[in-house]
């Protein structure tokens, strides 16, 4: 059973939209003392104007940090916000008129003890401080009495809310069927096959493969829709040459780099993890007596090269594994050795001695990075000039032709990374650029800047077969593979349904014990964990991807086990989500039905003069 919010949990919860009040001080929510001073009423409760102000404000301010751009009213009553404003100020005011007809309320010790635990009316010292207090509620339009007021039906709130919710029990059955779903576990088998399963290599193809492969697939060699942008780029390097740099500077440099110019000795390393000892042991001794290479292991895994490569690393990098690792004096496989993910197989491809670089020989590549930041400085005090240029009516050509910036047309697509196109800045300000659109500088990362203009729109456009005719070729020789290995794939599902195992196949599969919903790895992928809990027992499915093709085996589905303490939590969570909901679910009908059976009048004629004060 969810344990029952205390009294003093839901006064807090009530202070917390009190403070937020109380921080709309400086958006000026005043001058809404209208005639009438409320927008309507539940039962005997007013909703005042002020506190419909203040919420349509509060919203606004959400929104406008949300989107990083003011919102005016008009634009998040398109959204519903005022509604949405209404609906809630009318479920405080019922629950408020409920209260009041029950007699719920607490004492002024209660109220006392709140005010005084909130930070923003203490001082320096921590203790409560009147005229903090006094000058929050001043600027929040607030006096003490309709504040402490506003606590305390706030508190009686909470005392109906505990007591209409508390004690709802989460089902039994319902939380058991989730506890099923989500506690369960699998044993996969995952069989991985790419060209190398392949009993005869894919054949050549002809021109006339290529040529219909191209049109039968001609969605993908379509350019999509672009822009022709006239543009005027300076960029730190390109002032490089201008610049007069201090020899100084670069010995300074030289020393605060001193580690990159004398780099320790480092190894080119893969690594292979396993699950335990045990099984990092016998991997060990298959290398150590010729059975297997260290490909064969990550093969039989189910996984590539690449996701054992961890590039070149130092001795310090490696932690633990470090000095067995870097014992080889050749290149070779050490192991198992104990990582922060389990017991490992280390493989070094090559040694690196350590690398020094003196002074004189590293004073080029200080001079391209010194002359780059006091470019960057430089542009950065230019770039007003170049603004003031375009408020004048320069075109970006114009700008390219006055200053040291240089200029270009680029036909630019969403896939284009050449040229200017390889600044991410570049492409962003591309992609927001419309005709008629005033040209401004933009500042690139690396301290450049730029500046655009829109020419014309390009339509999408089919790509001649000459122009991408490699791609064709990939794609094609990709696409045979995969369907050959689909092919073989089905063959060998069908006789492990005969009952020949993977091994007698010739194969060495990845096996994965006891996998949840959860589990996502380069081993694993999520997509081939959802794909296996989408089977039975015993089943075999096939994934085919670009090039390779996995076949998934359910070997066992394990339920949860109710003893282990993982997943007494998880059901523990379960039932905590559910009473929750239930509770939402409940309290939401009470409100319902305490409304029906309540008076609610609103004076649209008011709401409409608050809402005209926004515009």
């Amino acid at each position: 059973m969810a344990k029952k919010p205390s009294t003093a949990t839901k006064i807090g919860g009530g202070f917390v939209l009190l403070l937020l009040i109380v921080a709309m001080a400086g958006f000026g929510i005043e001058g809404f003392g209208t005639a009438t001073r409320s927008i309507g009423s539940v039962g005997n409760k007013d909703i005042s104007t002020d506190d419909y102000a203040r919420a349509l404000q509060e919203q606004l301010r959400e929104l406008t940090q949300q989107t990083g751009q003011p919102v005016t009213l008009e634009q998040a009553r398109a959204f519903g916000i005022d509604q949405s404003v209404l609906r809630q100020l009318v479920t405080r005011a019922t629950l408020d008129n409920e209260a009041a007809e029950l007699g719920l309320s607490v004492g002024d010790e209660i109220v006392q003890r709140e005010i005084l635990s909130i930070d923003g009316f203490q001082g320096l010292d921590g203790s409560f401080d009147r005229e903090s207090y006094r000058f929050a509620l001043q600027n929040a339009g607030l006096s003490e009495s309709a504040f402490e007021e506003q606590l305390r039906a706030d508190a009686a709130r909470g005392i109906l809310q505990t007591a209409v919710v508390a004690g709802i029990p989460a089902p039994a059955t319902q939380r058991d069927l989730l506890l099923e779903f989500a506690g369960e576990r699998r044993d996969l088998t995952v069989l991985t096959l790419d060209r190398r399963a392949l009993a005869e290599p894919i054949p050549a193809a002809s021109d006339a493969d290529l040529r219909a492969f191209h049109e039968e697939n001609i969605d993908r060699y379509t350019l999509p829709e672009g822009k022709r942008i006239d543009y005027a780029l300076i960029t730190p390097a390109m002032l490089l040459d201008t610049l007069d740099i201090d020899e100084a500077a670069l010995r300074e440099e030289y020393d605060r780099r001193a580690s990159a110019f004398r780099r320790p000795e480092r190894r080119l390393v893969e690594r292979l993890v396993y699950r335990d000892a045990a099984s990092a042991e016998a991997a060990m001794a298959q290398i150590s007596d010729g059975d297997a290479s260290f490909e064969d292991l990550v093969a039989e895994r189910g996984l590539e090269l690449e996701d054992t490569d961890m590039g070149d690393v130092t001795r310090d990098e490696l932690g633990a594994a470090g000095a067995p690792v870097f014992a080889l004096t050749e290149p070779g496989v050490t192991g198992p050795h104990e990582t922060s993910l389990g017991p490992a197989l280390f493989r070094v491809n090559a040694i690196l001695p350590p690398q020094i670089t003196e002074f004189e020989d590293a004073r080029e590549e200080l001079r391209q990075e010194v002359g780059a930041d006091m470019a960057a400085r430089l542009l950065a005090q230019q770039l007003d000039d170049y603004e003031d240029l375009l408020a004048g009516g320069a075109s970006v050509a114009d700008l390219a032709a006055e200053t040291d910036m240089q200029g270009g047309r680029i036909d630019w697509r969403d896939i284009s990374r050449d040229g200017i196109a390889a600044y991410a800045e570049f492409r962003e300000a591309a992609r927001a650029v419309q005709e008629g659109d005033f040209p401004r500088v933009e500042v690139l990362d690396n301290g450049g800047l730029f500046a655009l203009e829109m020419i014309e729109a390009l339509p999408s456009e089919p790509q001649v077969f000459d122009d991408v005719r490699d791609a064709v070729q990939r794609d094609w020789e990709q696409a045979q593979v995969t369907a050959a290995l689909a092919g073989l794939a089905e063959d060998l599902r069908a006789r492990a349904a005969a009952g020949e195992s993977f091994a007698e196949m010739g194969f060495a599969p990845g096996r994965f014990p006891g996998v949840p919903r959860t589990h996502d790895s380069s081993d694993l992928p999520g997509d081939l964990v959802d794909l296996g809990f989408d089977l039975t027992e015993g089943e075999i499915a096939i994934s085919p991807g670009d090039g390779r093709v996995r076949l998934v085996r359910v070997d066992a589905v394990i339920g949860p086990d109710r003893g282990d303490p993982d997943t007494q939590n998880l059901s523990a969570q379960i039932a905590a989500q559910l009473e929750q909901s239930l509770a939402q679910d409940v309290f939401a009908f009470f409100t319902s039905a305490l409304q029906d059976g309540t008076s609610i009048r609103l004076n649209q004629s008011v709401i409409d003069a608050v809402n005209a004060e926004f515009q």
